[in-house]
């Protein structure tokens, strides 16, 4: 592959356009195929681009932002000339080959799926992230966000979507895959869970090894998490605001110790940059960008209120989907499994 374009959208609420276009002069200067078109209100953007790669940087107009507190069916009605929906049709019309937004995530999903529309066999696209585990692999996870309440076909499907992202990405040969539940007996659980559990169980091609509990999310004992949106997006939070106290107290607790302060001052640059090389795989930041699986084209939610950082980990997410082709992997998947099982 020689050309590679991205299409982003800058306009957000929680942060300043600043934030993306910083993190897209770095994506651009580490990946010399990169291509990006930044979406959003010219008179705001040109300001902030001072780069010599106006050559690799285009900007498209886009009218208004989509508000965090408008109700997705109002908002997707409304949504014409938005930034959000503008970046979704440039991958539409193929002048992307992926996007990314940290807007609003159920307008997103939304309009992805009315736009882009989903894989055929597909009900619903799944939020999905790769976060790192215990053993030093990766543990992949849906759905985050994007559908409350999920149907045993639906939690299926997942189970597929996430065993191919596992593979491509992860690079697992053959994953292994758990439903989330309040319990590993067969009696625990929600109907729909149990249901899904049995057609599992029946496909030979995914490794399923039944259900896990969610103490045993990042031990590494299953590649891929199932899950309903709700609690997949609870956990994650609650995960993210876990990692940030544990970070925060250890460097605290190191380098505001009295008794060993006046030694403390004197290493405390190295420190902070050992503490910071030694836990850096559980930097929510790396991690940021989740995949919206199960539509024909390419979409990445960043988070809200990601930094530079994290926006950056964004890129790096939507140019290994590209990369992998994996809408086309996930559709060719389907077509060999669900038809016998479903």
């Amino acid at each position: 592959m020689t050309n590679l374009t991205l299409a982003l959208d800058t306009m957000y609420e929680d942060k300043c356009p600043h934030v993306i276009v910083l993190a897209a002069m770095q994506a651009l200067s580490s990946n010399s195929r990169l291509k990006l078109l930044l979406v959003g209100i010219p008179e705001i953007l040109n300001p902030l681009l001072i780069t010599n790669m106006h050559n690799r940087l285009e900007i498209i107009p886009a009218k208004y932002i989509i508000s965090n507190n408008i109700r997705p069916l109002k908002a997707i009605r409304k949504s014409k000339g938005s930034s959000m929906r503008v970046t979704l049709e440039l991958v539409k019309s193929g002048k992307a080959q992926a996007c990314i937004s940290a807007g609003n995530t159920a307008v997103l999903m939304g309009l992805a799926k009315l736009i882009l529309k989903t894989i055929n066999g597909i009900k619903r696209p799944a939020l999905t992230i790769i976060l790192p585990n215990k053993k030093q692999g990766k543990t992949v996870i849906l759905d985050l966000g994007a559908n409350i309440n999920c149907s045993s076909q639906m939690l299926v499907q997942f189970a597929v979507m996430g065993a191919v992202m596992s593979k491509e990405i992860a690079n697992i040969s053959n994953p292994r895959v758990a439903l989330l539940n309040i319990g590993e007996e067969e009696s625990k659980g929600l109907d729909n869970i149990h249901t899904a559990s049995l057609i599992l169980k029946t496909i030979p091609s995914i490794n399923y090894i039944g259900y896990l509990e969610g103490n045993e999310l990042l031990t590494g004992k299953a590649d891929v998490f199932i899950c309903d949106g709700f609690v997949g997006n609870v956990m994650l939070k609650t995960m993210e605001g876990v990692i940030q106290v544990i970070l925060y107290l250890i460097k605290s607790t190191i380098i505001n110790n009295k008794k060993l302060l006046w030694c403390i001052k004197l290493i405390k640059p190295w420190l902070e940059k050992r503490i910071s090389k030694c836990f850096e795989h559980l930097n929510p930041d790396k991690y940021n960008g989740a995949s919206l699986l199960g539509l024909q084209g390419i979409v990445i939610k960043s988070h809200g209120s990601a930094n530079q950082k994290a926006f950056n980990s964004a890129i790096e997410q939507a140019i290994q989907a590209v990369e992998k082709q994996i809408p086309n992997i996930i559709a060719t998947k389907l077509n060999i499994l669900l038809p016998k099982s479903d």
